[in-house]
């Protein structure tokens, strides 16, 4: 097995099951032209994540890590018309790339970018009473993974669903031994996920265009 095997594989499914998409492919190209990096999910991950909250029946999102929107604009259309996203993203550079291509989705009345750190913008959503929120997917940096979940349960309700992207590490995560703080991070929460009796959870690992890695799933108990 190779990362060009991975890659075929992903262009099969992609080609598939994932059509040509003019909004999502000139988000790419704007993130790219605009120098973010090549961070985004994968065209069948966005799916993927389009598809699970279509199946949570979601009204509400929240999005940790924004980037250029792309992840943004699959799980947005999932949407009614009056749903509700909002995504939030450190850089302000990347949130004008990613407000731009939400708009050209015709996503801009649904789906909000605010910017700045995210464990500074959360305890205002909660004061806003901005939740609970249907579906949460975190995708920013890794060391703070267990804030977020931490988080992602204050700003929810029985029923939702947590997503988190990029758990394996390339594998490190089983490593007792490490000391990368994203490692440490993602270990962390899981096994905070693992403690915590309000969660059903598990975690994939996954291979394809993006590598080596996975995400994790879980379900808010009552």
């Amino acid at each position: 097995m190779s990362q060009e095997q991975w890659n075929a594989v992903d262009r099969y499914f992609t080609d598939q099951l994932v059509p040509a998409d003019e909004a999502l492919s000139a988000a790419l190209a704007a993130s790219d032209a605009a120098g973010l990096p090549a961070i985004n999910v994968a065209p069948n991950q966005g799916k993927l994540l389009h598809l699970l909250a279509g199946i949570q029946g979601a009204r509400t999102i929240l999005e940790i890590g924004t980037l250029g929107g792309y992840s943004t604009i699959w799980l947005g259309r999932a949407l009614p018309e009056d749903g509700r996203l909002i995504s939030l993203e450190y850089d302000p550079a990347h949130a004008d790339v990613a407000r731009a291509n939400l708009a050209r989705a015709g996503l801009d009345k649904i789906a909000e970018v605010r910017t700045g750190a995210a464990l500074e913008t959360l305890p205002r959503l909660a004061e806003e009473g901005a939740g609970p929120f249907d579906l949460v997917f975190v995708d920013a940096d890794k060391p703070n993974n267990p804030h977020y979940l931490e988080w992602a349960l204050k700003l929810t309700r029985p029923g939702s669903v947590i997503i988190v992207d990029n758990v394996v590490r390339g594998g490190a995560v089983a490593d007792a031994a490490s000391t990368e703080p994203a490692v440490r991070g993602t270990q962390r929460m899981i096994e905070l996920m693992s403690a915590n009796p309000r969660l059903s959870a598990t975690a994939v690992q996954t291979v394809g265009s993006k590598g080596y890695d996975g995400f994790a799933l879980a379900r808010v108990l009552a």
